[in-house]
């Protein structure tokens, strides 16, 4: 049976303090599973909040909130050697080799498995990269790979950012102070950065933050990723989180040609840059469809 995510995120909050990160721990070997299939209000919510357009096949960033609660259980375990609570997503690739079907009345179900690849420095603290797997009757139909940056003094130093210039701007969206809890309503994911300033503050934020999957889900959304790219085939989206997005905020969307979009504050700031294409970049690696070794 599932453990449920409140039980989680209480032994997150038990063991947090505990842990030290250290970009040369060792990564988890645990690999969890999950077989289940889409509920049709859930995803019609999901759509909603990130302004995807019901169509065939799953928005290409849904598998990674029905994902979610096995990423949980694995940053929640006493051997994930980062804290999970303050934990800051920083970068997110997906590739989706074959749409994967709306839910219907006797749909198939989707096998999910999620893992650690690696620890690696960063120059705010240590990232952890956690590769996602959708599979469908045994053949993996998605997969992403996101990084979570776990804060604190490190000696690494900040790589040289490349230099960018804005585009006309597409969509300004004005963001409620209240995004970030009911997204976490939807996808499960209630990291106190998200909720409130009073939860907060304790990790450095001043006032909440968003979602850094609600921010690129919504720009996939303007980007037509839902039923465009998303539904009809085959696709690769990679996307870095520059700077977390304060709520209550306007932000600006800006596509730049038919693949790269950005996502900035109103001041200019860059929140997000990602780049979507119609392929993916190489064929599904067999060793991705390695059978998982602990179920849910």
């Amino acid at each position: 049976m599932p453990v449920p995510l409140p039980l989680i995120l209480l032994r997150a909050a038990v063991l947090s303090p505990l842990k030290r990160p250290r970009p040369d721990a060792a990564p988890p070997s645990t690999r969890l599973t999950l077989t289940t299939t889409p509920d049709p209000d859930h995803l019609a919510a999901y759509e909603e909040i990130c302004g995807f357009e019901a169509g065939d096949a799953l928005p290409l960033t849904y598998p990674h909130v029905l994902a979610f609660p096995l990423a949980m259980r694995l940053m929640a375990a006493r051997d994930f050697p980062l804290p999970l609570l303050g934990l800051v997503h920083t970068s997110i690739e997906i590739t989706q080799y074959h749409p994967l079907p709306r839910p219907t009345s006797g749909s198939e179900q989707l096998q999910l498995t999620v893992h650690t690849e690696t620890l690696t420095p960063h120059h705010r603290g240590t990232e952890a990269t956690l590769t996602t797997e959708a599979s469908l009757h045994g053949e993996l139909l998605w997969h992403s790979r996101s990084t979570y940056l776990a804060r604190h003094r490190t000696n690494t130093p900040k790589p040289d950012t490349p230099s960018t210039t804005p585009g006309a701007p597409a969509r300004n969206w004005p963001l409620p102070a209240d995004l970030g809890r009911r997204y976490a309503a939807i996808s499960g994911d209630r990291n106190p950065i998200h909720l409130h300033p009073l939860t907060a503050r304790p990790f450095g934020f001043p006032r909440p933050i968003a979602h850094g999957m609600w921010t690129i889900a919504r720009c996939a959304a303007e980007h037509g990723t839902g039923e465009g790219v998303g539904g009809e085939g085959a696709a690769y989206l990679k996307a870095e989180f520059k700077a977390p997005v304060p709520l209550p905020s306007t932000v600006t969307y800006t596509a730049h040609g038919p693949s790269a979009f950005e996502l900035r504050s109103s001041t200019g700031r860059p929140h997000l840059t990602g780049t979507v294409t119609r392929e993916p970049s190489a064929a599904p690696p067999s060793g991705l469809q390695d059978p998982p070794t602990r179920n849910s």
